[in-house]
């Protein structure tokens, strides 16, 4: 059998892999690590952080990441003598275990940028890390007898030899030999000769078997333990013993085999009677067949151009539905069976498709509670942060593209939001301190709170600082609203001062454009004395929506379907003008709001009058309505958003464009932009009140 050799592109494919899951495997290691803080008696939560480390470690090792193998070294070391009991998971054992975690991420990040660590990064958490393995009590197969205390006390050099022999198992999770020496030699002066004796001829060569021993001699001030702690997460992969030669000694009096016996894997055959220390390795590996029975790794790449296809393939049947209509081939029954089977496996397919982008924003949501107490901790804040939630699900671009806007977000509330603990006393709130984070969907969206229970925006300092900074003028009329706008403007902050958490406030606008590259946007609500909320509104796909095709002249546009609630032609009694312009329209009782798209759009040769067109009635995000006027409904479509960023500055309510089945093209409507526009342009929020008294 020839031994595989890899090119450059499988190399780099393998890399992907490993950083994917390295992602993963992070995300989960911050969550449990939260868990672990807040109840320091989870054992799940340490067993959880330790196969995430191992995990990363064995990939790491494949992969010729040195620093990163020799800290995840010393990292697992401590998780795994916490997990047996044998150190105490102190204030200062978390302390560590949190450091430990921030370095281990910095270092996956350096390798996935193919960058170097400088040679102190990390020195200090590491130190730390072997402080607290020095201080942890010994195993009894290590201990020394009580009279030879004396001579511990004051270490001597002394030499051993080490016989150590992988298996096969050894290999298989990624572990590296060589890896494990280079580390023995830290320990002190160190001689190694390969051992062949075991290589069989060449045609009875298995590359699925491991031949190859070493035997070491190493001369150094330290005892069996340290060694054997060197091989600690292989020993059950390997033959190894630790011998001590004792020079000074006769033949017959030669020391014999001490703190690790020769140690033969036994994961193939699994015994009757499993030891605990056993279990761990065992339970892992069913875990890892059950998952890999249960789903695939595809390369991103692939997954994107299946839903490029699956759009294209949707607009070709928009295309052959008009051919179909125009052609009268619906009066044909068995065409008709056929173009409706096709469509539905079309819809059927799309959806399926999309189901794989989809992800849980729980990836991100599981970072912040870390953030908040970090960040209450350099404030002196107490503040709690209450998530919900988690397992909402969105496209997987949205759900990478979250972690910068929301951290900014969570940062600024912990930092700005909430006040000090004498400050909340006094305005009779209780010290701590509430943020809330949540996600829920909404029609074709998901929208993100982000709240806190602080003091509110300070309209009237937003507004003073506006005017310092020429971006309103001095005599503008604002309402409330508008100034809380003022927030997103580009440089814009009140903070006094500088500082290490937030600087000064700097970032918002960033916040938004962020959201804004999504087809999204972001809400702002404050009251003052109780708390400010932000809400970001963003698809749930990037790729296709179904819409309503709406004409408007003779130009067509497109409304999400899902925040259609049903659409009629009203009657001259249920219109009604209102100062300023506006109109709104009586339907069972309620008055809503109505928005003309030729008007906004500047669309010309459209119905003016509602009665002689459509009313669609829109439900908003924040459970409110609004009638948006057109000329005639065309139809029910799914269609294939396509960026106009791309070539474009942002269209103000316009979220994209599309390609119809006559080959034209329609733009997507923003319907909660377009109502912002409407509210700003026309000024009618407070006019809505009185003239719907007096008609009433």
């Amino acid at each position: 059998m020839s031994t595989p050799t890899f090119g450059s592109d499988e190399l780099a494919q393998f890399r992907r892999t490993f950083f994917e899951e390295c992602t993963e495997l992070l995300a989960d290691l911050e969550e449990r690590l939260g868990a672990l803080v807040a109840f320091s008696s989870d054992v799940e939560s340490l067993n959880a952080i330790f196969r995430a480390v191992h995990s990363v470690k064995a990939g790491a090792g494949a992969f010729g990441y040195t620093v990163l193998v020799g800290f995840a070294h010393r990292f697992e070391a401590l998780l795994d003598r916490l997990r047996d009991g044998k150190a105490e998971l102190d204030e200062r054992t978390l302390a560590a275990l949190v450091a430990a975690a921030d370095v281990f991420s910095a270092l996956v990040d350096l390798a996935r940028q193919g960058e170097v660590p400088a040679d102190d990064f990390g020195a200090d958490v590491a130190e730390e890390l072997g402080a607290l393995l020095d201080g942890a009590a010994p195993t009894a197969s290590v201990a020394r007898p009580a009279e030879a205390a004396p001579e511990a006390a004051k270490p001597a050099e002394k030499s051993y030899r080490i016989l150590f022999r992988p298996n096969a198992e050894l290999f298989r999770h990624a572990n590296e030999p060589l890896y494990l020496i280079r580390e023995m030699k830290t320990l002190g002066e160190l001689t190694v000769d390969c051992d062949l004796s075991r290589l069989p001829p060449f045609d009875a060569f298995n590359i699925d078997d491991s031949y190859l021993g070493w035997t070491m001699t190493l001369r150094a001030v330290c005892t069996p333990a340290a060694i054997a702690e060197v091989f600690e997460f292989v020993d059950d992969e390997c033959v190894l013993t630790i011998e001590e030669i004792a020079a000074a000694v006769e033949p017959d009096e030669a020391s014999p085999v001490v703190a690790v016996a020769a140690t033969v894997a036994t994961t193939v055959a699994p015994p009757s009677d499993p030891q605990p220390s056993g279990s761990k390795p065992s339970e892992s590996k069913a875990a890892g067949k059950t998952g890999s029975i249960s789903s695939i790794r595809v390369d991103l790449y692939r997954v994107d151009r299946l839903v490029n296809m699956v759009g294209e393939l949707v607009i070709a049947q928009a295309m052959l539905a008009q051919q179909f209509t125009e052609s009268h081939s619906h009066d044909d029954p068995t065409a008709l069976q056929g173009f409706e089977h096709l469509a539905g496996l079309t819809r059927e397919l799309q959806e399926c498709v999309m189901a794989i982008r989809m992800q849980p924003v729980k990836s991100v949501f599981s970072r912040m509670p870390r953030l908040v107490r970090d960040v209450g901790h350099k404030t002196g804040k107490d503040v709690r942060l209450e998530m919900a939630g988690e397992q909402t699900e969105v496209d997987k671009t949205v759900v990478e593209e979250l972690a910068d806007p929301l951290t900014h977000m969570i940062r600024n509330a912990v930092d700005h939001g909430i006040e000090d603990a004498a400050e909340r006393l006094a305005a009779g709130k209780p010290a701590e301190g509430v943020i809330r984070l949540s996600a829920q969907h909404a029609g074709s969206n998901i929208l993100i709170h982000v709240e806190d229970d602080g003091a509110g925006l300070d309209r009237d300092r937003l507004f003073a600082k506006a005017v310092e900074k020429g971006i309103v003028p001095a005599g503008a009329k604002l309402t409330g609203e508008e100034i809380d706008e003022l927030i997103f403007a580009p440089g814009f902050s009140t903070a006094a001062a500088v500082t290490d958490v937030s600087g000064r406030g700097v970032g918002m606008d960033v916040v938004r454009r962020n959201v804004q590259a999504l087809g999204g946007r972001v809400q702002v609500m404050s009251t003052p004395g109780k708390g400010t909320r932000f809400t970001l509104v963003i698809p749930l796909t990037l790729a296709v929506l179904d819409g309503m095709v709406v004409a408007v002249g003779w130009e067509k546009y497109i409304l999400p379907l899902t925040s259609i609630v049903e659409s009629f032609r009203p009657g001259r009694g249920q219109i009604r003008v209102i100062p300023g312009g506006g109109e709104v329209v009586s339907i069972r009782g309620e008055f809503v709001r109505l928005i003309h798209l030729a008007r906004v759009f500047g669309v010309t040769e459209a119905v003016a009058d509602p009665c002689q067109g459509l009313v669609v009635l829109i439900e908003l995000a924040n459970g409110g309505k609004l009638g948006v006027v057109v000329d005639e409904l065309i139809g029910q479509q799914q269609v294939v958003i396509k960026s106009l960023q791309d070539n474009y500055d942002p269209v103000p309510g316009i979220s994209g464009a599309t390609i119809l089945g006559n080959g034209r093209v329609a733009l997507i409507v923003d319907i909660e932009e377009l109502t912002r526009l409407y509210d700003r342009n026309a000024r009618i929020a407070d006019a809505l009140r009185q003239p719907i008294a007096a008609n009433a």
